[in-house]
C-alpha cells in the first residue's frame, strides 16, 4: 500500500521544498496512486521516459517529472508520470444510471476548443467537396452544351447584312435562328445583324454619288436586283462587290391593273406582251397608260426601261424610237412603290409594273380591293435578290459563307416563299398565290438579263430626259409659211404648229415653255414679238393650264402676208433672253423653227452673229440653239454654224411632215451629249 505521508517527506527531502495545498489537494482527488504504464504523451503533449527524461528535447518533461537529478538512488526513485488525458463523455451527458450531477470542484471537460476546431475541420471538408462536385458538374454540363451548340465562344465575329427592305423582315427571321444555333468560325460564335436598305442608297453611296447612303459599310449585301451590281461594278470598280451565284430569293415583273379597272392586264383572252404593253410610239399616240417606278430608284422601273428597249429592238438609246417611250413613262412616273400603291388604289394609273411580290404585299394590305396581274406572254425579267459580299477581311468571308449556306437550306427557302417570293428555281408558295386575281404557280419565261453598258446607258439617258426643260421656242410667220405643204391639204404652218403642238405632249407638268413669233418688223422696229411668256405648262392661267393657253395660241398662229425672215436679229435676242434668265436646275434651250433663211438688209451678219454667241456661252450656265429648217427655200448652213457656237444642234428636212421626229432626234440630243 503506498503511503502518501511517506511519499510527501520523500519530495520535500528530493526538492528542498515542503508540499503546497493545491498539490496536496491534487493528490488527495484522485484517491488512487498512479499506474505503471508505457510512456506515453501528457496532457501537455510532453513524452517522459522512465528515468523522467524527456523523448523530444525540444520540449522537457515538467519540472515534477524530473527526477533524475535526486540524490537517491534509482532504486529509491519513485516514478511518477503524468496520466493521459481520455476522451469521454461529459458527466452531464452520461446514459442511464450512470446519469448524475457533477461536483462543483470537478475538472471541466477536456479541451473543449479542439474539438470545436476538429468538427469545423470536417464542416469546411465536407463545404469544400461539395463546392468541388458543384463545379464539376457544372464544367461538364458547360462543355456538353458547348459541344451540342456548335462548340463556339470568346468573342463574337460580327456579319452585318443589307438587305432589299421587302426581303429584311424574312432575313431577321433566318439570322435569328442562325444565330441561335450558334454557329463557329475558327472557334467564335458569329452573329448576324440585318437591316433593311433601299438597294439605290447603297448602290449609289458605294459609286460617291450619295455618301450618307443607308447600308453602305455592310459586310453582305442582299438587293433586289443584279442591276445594282452591274453598276457598281462599272461605276465603282475599285470597291470591293463579289458575287456568290448565290439567288437568295426571285420574283418576277407582271402588270398589275387598278381594282375595277377594265381588262387590260390580261387583255381579255389574249395575254398582255410588253410590245403592246409600253408606250413605243411618237409623242400623241395612245397608249396602255402604264405607270413605272422611277428607274433611278427602283429595280422593277430600271427593269421597265430594259424591257421597253427590247420591246423596240434595242440599239441605240438615242434613238427616237426609245426617246418616244421613255417621255411617255416620264409623264406618269410614281416616285416609289408607296406612290405605285396609291396610284392603283385610286385609280389614277391604270396598270403598273410591279414585282409579284410586291402585288402580293398590295393585295394583303388591300383586301377588299385587290389588284389583278398578268405576266407578259413574251416573258419578264426576274429580280433576283443576289448574294453579294462586301467585304474581304477573311474571317468575315467565312462567317458570310456560314450565313450564305445556311440561307439555300430547304428550311430557309420555306421562310423565304411564306414572305411571297419564289425559291430560286422558280417554286412558288401554292398558299400565297391568289389564283383569282391572276398570279399563278409555273413562272414566266426569263428574258435576258441587260448588260452592264445596257443598264448605265438607259439610266444616263432617262436621267436626262427627265431632266426639267426650259424652252423658248421661236416660230417664223414670214409670208412663205403660207405656202401648201404637197399631198397635206395643210400649209406649212398648219404642219409645223400641229407638230408642236403634239410636242408639248412629250413634255413634263413642271417644264417650263414659252412662245415667240418673228418675221420682220413686226413689233416696232423688233423682227420678234412674244405670244406666250416662259411658264410651267402645269400652272393656272385664266381658268385653265399654261399648257391649253399654248396649244390655243399655237392654233391661232397665221403668217404675215409678204414678211420676210428676220431669223439673225431673232436668233441672237432670244439667246440674251434665255441667258439673263437661267435657270441651273433646267435644261435651257432655245427652239427655232423655220422655212427659209435671213433675208433682213438690217440685221446683224453672221459673222457678227457667231462672235456674239460665241462670246455669251458659258459652259457653267450653257444655253443651245435648236433649229428645224424645212421646206426648199431653207439654208441649213447658218444654222449648222449657230448650233456649233452654242453646242445645240440642226436639223433639215424638204418635208415639213417630219418635224414630229425631228423633235424626238431633238431630245434624243440630250441623252448623246451627256455620254
Amino acid at each position: 500500500m503506498f503511503d502518501h505521508g511517506s511519499y510527501q517527506r520523500v519530495r520535500e527531502t528530493v526538492t528542498g521544498r515542503p508540499p503546497s495545498p493545491a498539490s496536496s489537494r491534487r493528490y488527495r482527488r484522485s484517491r488512487h496512486a498512479p499506474r505503471r504504464h508505457r510512456p506515453e504523451r501528457s496532457r501537455l503533449g510532453v513524452e517522459c521516459t522512465q528515468d523522467g527524461s524527456a523523448r523530444n528535447p525540444d520540449r522537457p518533461c515538467p519540472e515534477y517529472h524530473s527526477c533524475h537529478n535526486s540524490p537517491l538512488s534509482s532504486a529509491s526513485r519513485v516514478e511518477y508520470r503524468s496520466v493521459p488525458h481520455r476522451r469521454h463523455r461529459p458527466r452531464e451527458e452520461a446514459l442511464g444510471r450512470h446519469r448524475g450531477t457533477p461536483p462543483e470542484d470537478a475538472p471541466d471537460s477536456p479541451r473543449p476548443d479542439r474539438v470545436r476546431r476538429r468538427r469545423g475541420r470536417r464542416r469546411a471538408f465536407a463545404a469544400l467537396s461539395a463546392a468541388c462536385a458543384i463545379l464539376l458538374a457544372l464544367a461538364l454540363g458547360g462543355w456538353l452544351l458547348f459541344e451540342r451548340q456548335g462548340g463556339c465562344g470568346g468573342q463574337e465575329i460580327p456579319l452585318s447584312v443589307a438587305a432589299a427592305p421587302e426581303l429584311a423582315p424574312a432575313l431577321t427571321e433566318l439570322a435569328d435562328a442562325f444565330n441561335d444555333e450558334r454557329h463557329a468560325v475558327d472557334g467564335r460564335c458569329v452573329r448576324v445583324e440585318v437591316r433593311g436598305a433601299d438597294p439605290a442608297d447603297v448602290a449609289y453611296a458605294a459609286i460617291g454619288a450619295d455618301p450618307a447612303g443607308g447600308g453602305a459599310d455592310s459586310d453582305v449585301w442582299i438587293p433586289d436586283s443584279s442591276l445594282w451590281q452591274k453598276i457598281v461594278q462599272r461605276d465603282a470598280a475599285e470597291t470591293t462587290l463579289t458575287g456568290t451565284g448565290t439567288s437568295v430569293a426571285r420574283t418576277p415583273l407582271l402588270v398589275a391593273q387598278r381594282p375595277g379597272g377594265t381588262d387590260s392586264a390580261s387583255q381579255g383572252e389574249r395575254t398582255p406582251s410588253w410590245e403592246t404593253l409600253l408606250p413605243t410610239a411618237a409623242p400623241g399616240a395612245e397608249s396602255a397608260g402604264v405607270q413605272v417606278i422611277d428607274p433611278l430608284r427602283s429595280s422593277s422601273g430600271l427593269a421597265a426601261l430594259a424591257l421597253v428597249h427590247g420591246a423596240i429592238g434595242g440599239g441605240d438609246t438615242t434613238s427616237p424610237e426609245l426617246v418616244a417611250a421613255l417621255q411617255n413613262l416620264q409623264r406618269d412616273v410614281s416616285a416609289d412603290e408607296a406612290s405605285a400603291f396609291e396610284a392603283l388604289r385610286d385609280g389614277s394609273a391604270q396598270l403598273v409594273v410591279l414585282s409579284e411580290q410586291a402585288a402580293l404585299r398590295y393585295n394583303t394590305d388591300h383586301p377588299d380591293a385587290p389588284a389583278r396581274v398578268g405576266y407578259p406572254e413574251d416573258g419578264t425579267y426576274t429580280l433576283d435578290y443576289p448574294y453579294l459580299l462586301r467585304t474581304d477581311d477573311a474571317l468575315a468571308v467565312r462567317a458570310a459563307e456560314a450565313f450564305r449556306g445556311q440561307l439555300v437550306r430547304q428550311e430557309a427557302q420555306a421562310v423565304v416563299r411564306a414572305a411571297g417570293f419564289r425559291s430560286a428555281d422558280g417554286t412558288a408558295d401554292a398558299s400565297a398565290l391568289d389564283g383569282a386575281a391572276g398570279f399563278r404557280l409555273t413562272p414566266p419565261d426569263d428574258l435576258p438579263t441587260p448588260s452592264d453598258g445596257s443598264v448605265t446607258s438607259l439610266l444616263r439617258a432617262w436621267n436626262q430626259l427627265q431632266m426639267n426643260s426650259r424652252m423658248l421656242a421661236v416660230l417664223d410667220i414670214s409670208g412663205s409659211m403660207a405656202q401648201a405643204v404637197p399631198g397635206t391639204g395643210l400649209t406649212r404652218m398648219q404642219v409645223t404648229t400641229q407638230a408642236a403642238s403634239q410636242g408639248l405632249g412629250m413634255f413634263p407638268r413642271d417644264a417650263e415653255i414659252g412662245l415667240w413669233e418673228f418675221s420682220v418688223r413686226i413689233d416696232g422696229d423688233r423682227d420678234h414679238r412674244e405670244v406666250v411668256p416662259i411658264r410651267p405648262l402645269g400652272e393656272e392661267v385664266d381658268g385653265g393650264t399654261h399648257q391649253e393657253v399654248l396649244g390655243s395660241a399655237l392654233a391661232g398662229i397665221r403668217p404675215e402676208p409678204d414678211g420676210d425672215t428676220g431669223l439673225y436679229d431673232t436668233i441672237l435676242a432670244a439667246y440674251r433672253e434665255m441667258t439673263d434668265s437661267y435657270r441651273g436646275d433646267r435644261v435651257n434651250t432655245i427652239l427655232v423653227l423655220t422655212d427659209g433663211s435671213n433675208d433682213d438688209d438690217r440685221s446683224v451678219s453672221l459673222d457678227e452673229l457667231l462672235e456674239e454667241l460665241r462670246d455669251a456661252y458659258d459652259p457653267d450656265r450653257p444655253v443651245s440653239v435648236i433649229s428645224i429648217a424645212f421646206g426648199p427655200d431653207a439654208d441649213p448652213e447658218p444654222l449648222r454654224q449657230v448650233a456649233d457656237a452654242t453646242h445645240g444642234a440642226a436639223y433639215a428636212t424638204d418635208d415639213p411632215t417630219e418635224i414630229g421626229d425631228i423633235f424626238l432626234e431633238s431630245f434624243a440630243l440630250r441623252v448623246a451629249e451627256d455620254e
